[in-house]
């Protein structure tokens, strides 16, 4: 298995010739979808969703219905590589995927949430999950946690409480163009004071692979 962390919530797993890539939005590199075999869409917010790293591969888009709705009028010519997933659903993405939660975590009340959903991923005999922009805890064991270290809708208390929920021994931090660098090593600093020694909290350049 082959993780690569790409800007901001986007992260490239490669695993037996398989390439699946999450959330190619607008502070992603276009090359994050080079030779990619699927690629997994979360929810329609920008920083996740970009029609042109859509069109810059051939792959099947699988997604929910909200970011479907979105791309059949921002992107028709997309429109017959989409999948649809329901919350709670399992599909092959060329690696097995479970759907997982339905909303976006609340940024104010005075937002209408919109639909968001993770994906939890069998990657060999490992799990892989990405949230997307909500902090809903799966059923069962989470080898490694794409972390959101920052966001609109996210404390650092949440985050840590989030990380501790899932459980996983390791967890690497995405969703981090909010913050500077100063902002993300006191996340990092607070990840490693208060997860104790059996979560390792692992930060990555862009491009980076785990």
């Amino acid at each position: 298995m082959r993780i690569t962390k790409f800007g901001h919530a986007c992260v490239r797993i490669e695993h037996e010739g398989e390439v699946v890539v999450l959330d190619p939005g607008v502070f992603t590199d276009a090359e994050a979808v080079d030779g990619a075999s699927a690629i997994l869409i979360t929810h329609e917010h920008p920083d996740h969703y970009f029609p042109d790293h859509l069109r810059a591969s051939d792959a099947p888009v699988f997604t929910i219905e909200a970011v479907a709705a979105r791309l059949r009028e921002d992107a028709p010519d997309l429109a017959e590589r989409l999948t649809v997933v329901a919350p709670g659903e399992v599909f092959d993405a060329g690696l097995p995927v479970r759907a997982v939660g339905e909303l976006h975590a609340v940024i104010h009340e005075d937002y209408p949430r919109i639909h968001n959903s993770g994906y939890l991923l069998s990657v060999g005999e490992a799990t892989v999950y990405h949230p997307g922009d909500a902090l809903t805890v799966p059923d069962g064991a989470v080898d490694l946690l794409l972390a959101p270290a920052s966001a609109p809708w996210l404390k650092l208390s949440e985050a840590v409480d989030f990380v501790r929920a899932v459980g996983a021994p390791r967890s690497l931090a995405i969703h981090d163009r909010v913050y500077s660098e100063v902002g993300l090593g006191m996340v990092e600093q607070h990840m490693g004071n208060l997860l104790g020694d059996s979560q390792e909290f692992l930060r990555l350049a862009d491009g980076a692979d785990l």
